[in-house]
This record gives structure tokens, C-alpha cells and sequence, in this order.
């Protein structure tokens, strides 16, 4: 496990989008796969800038998102299709049938989770994954828990998490209880892995990623366990 620690969040972004950038110069049919919330909004502004500067093109790249609210419709401004499109895949010359996310409305949550990881399996798999961190230490929905999901699954939202996602939403009673994630096995199959983190409410988080245990109370502290990861964050994060 490999730190990187930058003096703020745009040090965080710029760094992390040259990672992003490398693989798909290296690879430019490569699969990315992507999160959401705020920490990753300003890495897609950087490779907005490098697509519109003509450095990296996303013309024969494709993506497949960590996460997805349920039920929630994709037209729904708080949905995490809405959230990509405005954030990344308008501003690109991605081909939108190229991006991939979990289906918030499907009728068997179930089984949309199995075909998510057949299709990211039957593409090659995830050449880069971009994690953001909750103040729990969770990695995409899953959550902290005495037991951990490994393939993609249908999860309930802790208080925890729905207090942090209230501030998208007009009360936190419009948040969603329950979401569709990649769970720590899905996401573990992809080649590398960058998490970036910042500010002080992530530092206990980050604290635990530093130490030697390993602990569903703290889900990215399994990270521990994958061979390529980058964890990319601020001084305050850190911590001291």
C-alpha cells in the first residue's frame, strides 16, 4: 500500500487524475471503475480539462460505476447516473453506451447484481478503481459490520451514512435506505486501486488504514490485503 499525501484537495485530484490518465495512455480501451460523492468530483474536473486539451481521449474506454441508490430512478437528480452524467460523462467524449451503473429501478436487485459481475468479468475486468472513504471507514455501501458481502449485493445504509448523504437531499429522510455495491470481492478484482481521501473527518478512518489490523469494522482496512493500492490524500486526513 502505497500513500501519497498532498497539502489540499486540489494536489489530491490533480495527482490522482494523472494516475487515471497513465492508464488510459497506456491502455486506451482500458476499464475504469468509478465512484461517486464529493471527493472524486474534482479528479473528473481534471479529466475534463485533459479530454478538452486533447491529452487522453475516453472514445473506446468504458466504465463501471462502485455504487447505485435503491430504488431511485436514473432521471432522479440525486441518483448516481445523474450525479456521473453531470460530473463526468456530458463533459468527455465518452461513449454513453459505454457507461455502466447499477439499476436503481430493476425489479430483482438480485439478479442485477449477479449480471453486473458477470458483464464487468465478461469485459476483462477493472483496470483502475477509484474509492472514496466514509467517516466509518466504508468503501462504496459496504458498510461496517461483523461480516462483509463479496460479490455485488443489495445493502441497508447505516445512520451514519445516511447523515453524510443528507446533505445532498432536502431532509434526511429523503435518503434512500438501501443501495446496490460492489461488494469487497468485485471490487478487489480490479488490477489497481486509487482512494483518495481528504479532510479531517476521514483522518480515524486513514488512521486504521496505517495500522497493521484488519477489521470489517473498518472496511478499507482490507484494502491491506490487495496488491496495487494507491491511497492518495490531504495533511488533514493523515492526520498526525
Amino acid at each position: 500500500m502505497k500513500f501519497i499525501v498532498c497539502n489540499n484537495y486540489q494536489e489530491i485530484s490533480k495527482k490522482a487524475a494523472e494516475i487515471i490518465a497513465d492508464v488510459i495512455k497506456a491502455k486506451p480501451d482500458c476499464i475504469l471503475g468509478l465512484a461517486t460523492g464529493s471527493t472524486p468530483v474534482g479528479t473528473y474536473k481534471e479529466l475534463i480539462a485533459m479530454n478538452k486539451a486533447g491529452d487522453i481521449s475516453f472514445k473506446t474506454v468504458k466504465s463501471y460505476n462502485l455504487d447505485e441508490y435503491y430504488p431511485i430512478s436514473p432521471d432522479n437528480d440525486q441518483s448516481y447516473r445523474y450525479f456521473m452524467n453531470e460530473n463526468l460523462f456530458n463533459h468527455i467524449d465518452i461513449d454513453m453506451a459505454n457507461t455502466h451503473l447499477l439499476d436503481g429501478e430493476a425489479k430483482d436487485p438480485d439478479a442485477e447484481c449477479k449480471a453486473y459481475d458477470k458483464a464487468i468479468e465478461a469485459a476483462g475486468g477493472i483496470d483502475i478503481q477509484i474509492l472514496g472513504i466514509g467517516r466509518n471507514g466504508h468503501i462504496a455501501f459496504n458498510e461496517p459490520d461483523e461480516a462483509l458481502i463479496a460479490p455485488t449485493h443489495k445493502t441497508g445504509l447505516t445512520a451514519d451514512t445516511i447523515d453524510a448523504n443528507s446533505r445532498f437531499f432536502e431532509s434526511a429522510d429523503l435518503v434512500p435506505k438501501h443501495a446496490l455495491t460492489m461488494g469487497m470481492a468485485s471490487i478487489f478484482g480490479a488490477r489497481k486501486i486509487i482512494l483518495l481521501a481528504n479532510g479531517a473527518s476521514k483522518a480515524e478512518a486513514i488512521k486504521e488504514l496505517l495500522s497493521d489490523e484488519i477489521k470489517t469494522s473498518n472496511p478499507s482496512t482490507l484494502l491491506k490485503l490487495h496488491n496495487d493500492v494507491t491511497i492518495i490524500c490531504d495533511k488533514e486526513a493523515y492526520g498526525e
